[in-house]
């Protein structure tokens, strides 16, 4: 059998509608997976993922959710609990970022990124996590960051957060790896998406992050997908609370 097969599972992705949740949710529907697509100003049909995913003959489903508000994300969780199929995979990729040196980082700019990239997290995973512990099998995948491991510069809560969801990878596997739910992140380097557009667009940061990645070059969505499709499927069922940096060898520097 194929380890990496995933015909017949559900996999949830939030974040979903560009970047690298769309690379992800195209990479688990060409291994198999039916898709529900979450993201804040996701289109109700006609999206470039929904497109993808049909286009692999899977199932497709979207929701728009706003993960700032905690409400809207637990209304979000029992819509899936209460759904005709369980979720067998869920990965949080959703995220924000907001740019500013710390001295100026306002309050609403920090309690933005903490609810939607920590605690969003937190409830949805909660949430989902319980009915995989009641099944005895579950797969989840959190997107860490470069700066799960390091500061970054003017994004102080970008950094906090991510840096919290390594803690929260490891405390759920911790807890819930005997009960046959595998939790792990995938720390991102420099990829080419929204979040980067301003680095990309100032030559000397831009030039700067350049020489020191080993690739040579800036990552693209794409180059998530390996790595997510090992962590949703049996072939990393004996992973738990692992962080899988894909950086271009950024961090081995």
């Amino acid at each position: 059998m194929n380890p990496f097969d995933l015909s017949g599972r559900l996999a949830v992705v939030t974040g979903a509608r560009r970047g690298i949740g769309l690379a992800i949710a195209d990479a688990l529907a060409a291994a198999g997976a039916d898709i529900i697509a979450v993201s804040a100003q996701l289109e109700p049909t006609g999206s470039e993922v929904e497109q993808r995913v049909r286009g692999r003959g899977r199932g497709f489903t979207a929701y728009q959710v706003d993960f700032a508000d905690r409400a809207a994300v637990a209304a979000l969780a029992a819509r899936l609990e209460g759904g005709d199929r369980p979720v067998d995979i869920l990965v949080n990729n959703a995220g924000t970022i907001h740019r500013a040196p710390a001295a100026q980082h306002a309050d609403e700019l920090w309690d933005e990124v903490l609810a939607v990239n920590l605690s969003a997290q937190f409830v949805l995973t909660r949430e989902v996590g319980r009915g995989m512990i009641d099944r005895g099998r579950g797969k989840i995948i959190f997107t860490a960051s470069l700066l799960s491991f390091q500061g970054g510069i003017n994004v102080p809560g970008y950094a906090a957060a991510k840096s919290g969801l390594v803690g929260l990878t490891r405390a759920l596997a911790n807890e819930w790896a005997a009960r046959g739910v595998n939790v792990n992140a995938i720390a991102p380097g420099y990829v080419a998406t929204d979040n980067t557009q301003a680095l990309r667009a100032d030559p000397g940061r831009s030039a700067a992050i350049l020489e020191r990645i080993p690739a040579g070059r800036w990552g693209r969505p794409e180059d998530l997908a390996g790595a997510a499709v090992f962590l949703a499927s049996p072939a990393s069922d004996y992973v738990s609370g692992a962080v899988i940096p894909v950086d271009g060898g950024w961090l081995g520097r």
